[in-house]
């Protein structure tokens, strides 16, 4: 095992070392050898195990342990990715940042996806599932792109899509709506208040790749703790996402805001 400088972070250090080990034994290796091979307790080994293979960069066949896919994806260039891949990190970041369920959304026609999500670790929390589609103009991540739109896009939208009421704060007259995507436009930021799910507040940026809209960062709050504050942090940071998704995806990014 790799000796540690009075610098060095115990947990992280066993974490590389545990992948180094498994990775040099291609055939798999039980827990046991595990710990024995690096010297590790037990106690320790079996959290560190279950956080690799929860991750994806190891992963279970019985009792043996092998490399996992994660491993090979970062190896790989960044076009090959997938753009789940791409945003999960940053995804991530947002929900351990602010504690809130964070999430990254796409257009599917006139409907929005959910293609990456982090669920906040509070009681009272908002979660939503990978695939769920809803209506554009009830989420945040959905208004933030309908903004994006132009304006012949967005008479298609409204010719194709009736607005169907959800909660009694959901937006259904067109001029209202329209009238709130031209502060969106100006802002970045688009806004829910209960108007999908009663009680949470939905806050979201899109981002485009070569003038084409990829998708919207997202987080969701509950109304309880929807402050002020809460809400100029969660802006920020969903700011930073979008910049650093931009700036990894190169010169032919825009930050739509």
């Amino acid at each position: 095992m790799t000796s540690q400088s009075p610098s060095t972070v115990k947990s992280a250090m066993r974490t590389i070392d545990i992948i180094e080990y498994v990775v040099a034994c291609p055939s798999g290796v039980v827990a046991q050898e595990i710990a024995a091979g690096l010297s590790i307790p037990v106690s320790s080994l079996s959290y560190l195990l279950a956080t690799l293979v929860e991750r994806h960069y190891l992963t279970r066949e019985g009792r043996r342990y092998l490399p996992g896919p994660a491993l090979a994806r970062l190896a790989q260039p960044r076009a090959a990715l997938s753009l789940a891949d791409r945003v999960q990190p940053l995804v991530r970041a947002l929900r351990a940042q602010l504690n809130e369920t964070a999430s990254f959304f796409v257009r599917r026609g006139w409907e929005v996806e959910a293609i990456v999500t982090e669920t906040a670790e509070q009681s009272l929390r908002y979660s939503i599932g990978v695939g769920t589609r809803s209506p554009m103009h009830c989420l945040a991540a959905g208004k933030a792109m309908l903004a994006a739109m132009t304006d012949e896009e967005l008479d298609a939208y409204f010719t194709a899509n009736p607005l169907q009421p959800f909660t009694d704060r959901s937006i259904t007259d067109p001029a209202a709506l329209r009238a709130q995507l031209s502060v969106i436009r100006a802002s970045g930021v688009g806004r829910t208040a209960g108007e999908y799910t009663p009680g949470i507040v939905g806050l979201g940026m899109a981002v485009a790749v070569d003038g084409q809209i990829a998708g919207a960062f997202a987080v969701a709050i509950p109304l309880p703790r929807a402050t002020p504050d809460l809400e100029a942090a969660a802006i920020a940071r969903l700011s930073r996402a979008v910049d650093s998704f931009t700036a990894a995806e190169g010169p032919g990014a825009l930050h739509n805001s």
